[in-house]
């Protein structure tokens, strides 16, 4: 299965999620239950956005895996979108 990169935008935050093709999440809720992760106090109706990516290319900046999130891992959630 394809990894798709998404960016929260409430947040900022870039998570990284393995799905089929067929599926297109549009929001923190669609896609938390997609990775079977829990929201983290991150508004469930929040915008997200597939990033484009290019296979085979070296993609620079920030990005993160679900369980790596501040807010997965008891640290403080540095965009200031955990409760």
């Amino acid at each position: 299965m394809p990894t798709y990169d998404y960016r929260i935008e409430e947040t900022g935050d870039i998570i990284e999620v393995t799905h089929t093709v067929a599926l297109t999440p549009k929001n923190w809720e669609e896609l938390c239950l997609l990775a079977n992760i829990d929201p983290q106090g991150i508004p469930t109706k929040s915008l997200v956005t597939k990033l484009f990516a290019v296979t085979g290319m070296v993609k620079n900046g920030p990005k993160i895996k679900a369980k790596d999130l501040p807010c997965m891992s008891g640290k403080d959630c540095p965009s200031g979108g955990c409760s």
